[in-house]
């Protein structure tokens, strides 16, 4: 039987699916896949009874594939569709995972950035000793700041690169305008990662984007912010082995190729939630995600 496929609906027509989404749906159901829209904002309220009132009763188990949820709103989403028959194939634990870094790291420790961490709420307010202590384990150099889930990488200079991590004054304002930023949206914590030079490539993707099934790679792609349409193909060896213990159904990993040569991966994710590169063709992931 092919596997239904929930999608955002569209805010201004909700009888019609997110335009964002609106070719792969169309894929998912020329596969013989069966669409279900859900509603991503009230999910995002809080009333995930209301976000799912229109997904069709028993539906069995389903994908789900649009915008970010936060980790919470997800487990209170995969609940209330278990209440109308419907189990999603990424459960709530396996989702939190994969899309937080605190949740994937330890998998990928000796092929990502080095990391820490920790739990930071919105508008709260962090001292530069706090910064310079939870600095501290990362080897010296430059770094990044990011949440669990996203950098702010288009503002590159002002709230995502941090020169030097032993610079107080500087890791401090880097930190706090990237808390300013995010405001509400900030996803569980700080994160501060050590920097890693990139080889920059002129006419292909330097950054490619797998997407793993069961621990199989199963769709490569450039990554979504790429200007290229193809990649290189990296070596996956030793990063399959990686994403199997970490044990999550669909998920992705996004990887770099270092100054030196090294395949790294710069960030896991959930592929439910992770973008698909306009060149390619949203019937390849729809086959994936129908299957059989």
């Amino acid at each position: 039987m092919p596997t239904p496929v929930l999608y955002c609906r569209d805010s201004l027509n909700p009888r019609r699916v997110d335009e964002h989404f609106a070719l792969e749906a169309r894929e998912v159901r020329a596969c013989g896949g069966e669409v279900g829209l859900i509603d991503h904002d009230a999910l995002l309220r809080g009333d995930a009874q209301q976000a799912v009132a229109h997904v069709p009763a028993g539906l069995g188990s389903a994908w789900y594939r649009g915008w970010m949820i936060p980790s919470d709103r997800y487990a209170a989403f995969a609940e209330a569709l278990s209440r109308r028959g419907t189990e999603l194939l990424v459960t709530a634990e396996q989702y939190r995972t994969a899309h937080e870094l605190p949740g994937w790291h330890a998998k990928f420790v000796d092929i990502t950035p080095a990391s820490v961490w920790r739990p930071t709420k919105p508008g709260e307010e962090l001292t530069a000793d706090d910064l310079a202590l939870l600095a501290e384990p990362l080897p010296p150099g430059a770094g990044i700041v990011k949440d669990y889930v996203k950098s702010r990488k288009h503002e590159w200079e002002q709230a995502c690169f941090i020169p030097d991590l032993a610079d107080a004054v500087e890791l401090t304002r880097v930190v706090r305008r990237f808390l300013e930023l995010q405001e509400e949206f900030l996803a569980g914590g700080i994160v501060l990662r050590a920097f890693e030079e990139f080889s920059r490539l002129e006419s292909v993707a330097s950054e490619v984007r797998v997407w793993w099934l069961d621990g199989e790679p199963r769709l490569l792609t450039p990554h979504p912010d790429s200007p290229f349409g193809r990649g290189l193909v990296p070596d996956l060896d030793h990063i399959g082995s990686a994403v199997r213990r970490l044990g999550c159904r669909f998920v992705t990993t996004d990887v770099a190729l270092r100054s030196d040569g090294v395949w790294r991966v710069v960030e896991v994710g959930d592929g439910q939630v992770s973008d698909l590169h306009q060149s390619i063709s949203r019937g390849d992931l729809a086959a994936l995600l129908v299957g059989p």
